[in-house]
């Protein structure tokens, strides 16, 4: 089972109230970024819940990430399932558990047009769409399982999606053997680099 601090949602709602507008400032949003970043450094180095082992958090100071980068904010169109049907995703101890296929998201990243498959954990209790992917920047200065993006659920009247890849976090798998967690799926191993968004725990 994923566990999810609360910091981790406050990134996402600093991020979009920062894109509630209709014009970007890199300057205040940036800010906003790093602010929250911090406030989850502060959140894995103090809070019980933290998935940094115990032993290491004595010398953990911070996370890796790129700097804010609006060219990795993107507006995607999106198809709705009518009826979701539930689908087992992998986990990294090879268990299974059951999400929706809510619908997916489509949109371009350096010309390519590119896809994304949406979920919702199949028990009801997700109140944001769960986007698990991988890109080519994994192995890398990512973290080689990829990585997660959270997304309020779009209202059915609304047609797009605003996926920011600078709130991509990793799992609690990249920083302790002992989670597990959701493995992304084929459909969403995008064959680009997201050069955005949260780095590697370990160098």
């Amino acid at each position: 089972m994923i566990k999810k601090l609360a910091i981790v949602a406050a990134v996402l709602g600093i991020v979009y109230y920062s894109l509630s507008g209709t014009r970007l400032d890199i300057s205040t949003y940036a800010a906003q970024l790093n602010k929250a970043r911090r406030e989850k450094n502060l959140s894995f180095r103090q809070d019980e819940s933290s998935p940094i082992p115990p032993a290491q958090k004595a010398a953990f100071d911070s996370l890796r990430y790129y700097p804010a980068d609006l060219a990795y904010v993107v507006n995607a169109s999106i198809g709705r399932n009518e009826n979701p049907d539930t689908t087992s995703l992998q986990m990294s101890d090879n268990r299974t558990e059951k999400y929706l296929r809510w619908g997916r998201a489509q949109f371009t990243i350096d010309e390519k047009p590119l896809q994304l498959e949406l979920y919702l954990k199949a028990d009801g209790k997700d109140s944001t769409l769960f986007v698990p992917f991988t890109d080519l920047t994994n192995g890398h200065d990512t973290y080689g399982g990829g990585r997660y993006l959270d997304a309020p659920i779009p209202k059915l009247n609304v047609a797009e999606l605003k996926l920011d890849f600078n709130a991509a976090y990793n799992p609690f798998c990249a920083y302790n053997n002992d989670y597990s967690c959701p493995v992304p799926p084929a459909e969403n191993r995008l064959q680009v680099a997201i050069p955005a968004g949260e780095k590697s725990f370990h160098e």
